[in-house]
């Protein structure tokens, strides 16, 4: 869905103040034109057009006359709605030295929204160009522009347009309307940029919490290609806390990938809330189930027997992974200083996936109780491998924004 333009009121410039004006023109160019102004007033625009043609028939005129011609000219072709007619005089005005600045971008206002009315989309991007070049920013321009790009199936523009308004808009502590971002997210995905489409649905959920907002953030983050087999525990973990998640396959998968990052008291975690919730110790599974909560319980209890090791070992290791797996275990054992200490040695060490290091010690930080110090770090989360959108995902769950 997108947004729809406002009606914009078409910009007309007659020969205002005729009586001053006759006393600069000629009668063989003076007459008609308060003739057309008369016609133009009665909402006759053939005879008002057919007495600006008879004026500017006129020979030898001076540039003052030419130019209230072309004045009259674009007044009762706006009215009459000739977009071809009034886009001429308007070039021939904005391009006279004669128009004050302020009068040029009205005129470049009114082109871009008759055009746009008009159905002539390129003509609307030119138009609409140079007006936000000329006088600036200007929100209704802005939509007639994007939208002109987004119904000529220009995406890309579109997108760029609408994310640099998005931006500014976020920026001055605004919240973007609802259909800027859905427009956003259409382009995206009509582009197919998966990443760009999900940060759109992540703005979508944090200003318009909708539960189809969330739906379609959460799939986009499984479908993402991007996203690398080191953070698939942690869109299990999301979907988990968007309430998304209650197969039971998926909370048996969700704790195997624990178990295999080698995190048993994460993963007796994560199962333990697939017993509360049900999804898990019901049906023909229930027996499988308990006995890879056994195997995990005793992994518990061998990991916190082997920590030392494990972090002497660790801390020798020539990369920090290691040391961040160890510091999530203390963290997750109720060693909460100790652990957040570890995991950021670990990462001062140099991990593979800095980006992904940084989601992790803010998820450590939640699981540990220190929910400022996580929002803190998670908002601190980049890149485009889906450990960004995660970050703020996990933002959105700790600091709901209500609009």
């Amino acid at each position: 869905m997108v947004g729809a333009v406002g009606t914009l009121a078409v910009a007309t410039f007659p020969a205002a103040n005729m009586a001053a004006a006759q006393e600069a023109l000629s009668a063989a160019v003076g007459k008609p034109l308060q003739q057309a102004q008369t016609a133009l007033a009665a909402h006759n625009y053939a005879k008002a057009m057919d007495a600006v043609s008879q004026a500017d028939a006129v020979p030898k005129k001076s540039a003052y006359e030419e130019y209230t011609v072309d004045q009259m000219r674009a007044a009762v072709a706006a009215q009459s709605g000739d977009v071809a007619a009034a886009t001429a005089a308007y070039d021939k005005l904005i391009a006279s030295s004669r128009t004050p600045k302020d009068a040029k971008n009205q005129m470049l206002l009114a082109e871009a929204s008759m055009a746009y009315t008009a159905k002539d989309y390129p003509h609307a991007v030119t138009a609409s160009e140079r007006y936000l070049k000329m006088a600036g920013s200007n929100s209704s321009v802005e939509t007639i522009l994007i939208q002109s790009y987004y119904l000529q199936k220009d995406y890309a523009n579109a997108a760029r347009v609408q994310q640099g308004v998005i931006d500014a808009e976020i920026k001055a502590g605004k919240a973007p309307a609802e259909s800027q971002l859905q427009l956003l997210a259409a382009c995206q995905t009509a582009l197919k940029d998966q990443s760009a489409e999900t940060h759109t649905y992540v703005l979508l959920a944090k200003y318009y919490p909708k539960p189809d907002y969330w739906a379609q953030l959460l799939h986009g983050l499984i479908v993402n290609p991007k996203v690398p087999g080191s953070l698939q525990l942690d869109v299990y973990r999301i979907r988990l806390a968007a309430g998304t998640l209650t197969a039971t396959g998926d909370f048996m998968d969700m704790t195997e990938l624990a178990m295999q990052a080698g995190m048993p008291q994460l993963a007796l975690n994560l199962m333990n809330q697939g017993y509360t919730s049900g999804a898990l110790g019901k049906d023909a599974g229930a027996a499988r189930e308990a006995r890879l909560k056994a195997m995990i319980v005793k992994s518990v209890e061998d990991k916190k027997a082997s920590a030392a090791a494990d972090e002497a070992a660790a801390a020798k290791a020539p990369s920090g992974g290691a040391l961040v797996t160890a510091g999530y275990n203390e963290v997750t054992f109720g060693n909460v200083d100790k652990g957040l200490d570890l995991i950021r040695q670990g990462l001062a060490k140099g991990v593979l996936d800095p980006e992904g290091g940084k989601l992790h010690l803010g998820l450590a930080q939640m699981d540990g109780g220190r929910t400022a110090d996580a929002i803190a770090t998670l908002k601190t989360v980049g890149g485009t491998n889906g450990a960004a959108d995660i970050a703020q995902m996990w933002i959105l769950k700790l600091t709901p924004v209500k609009h």
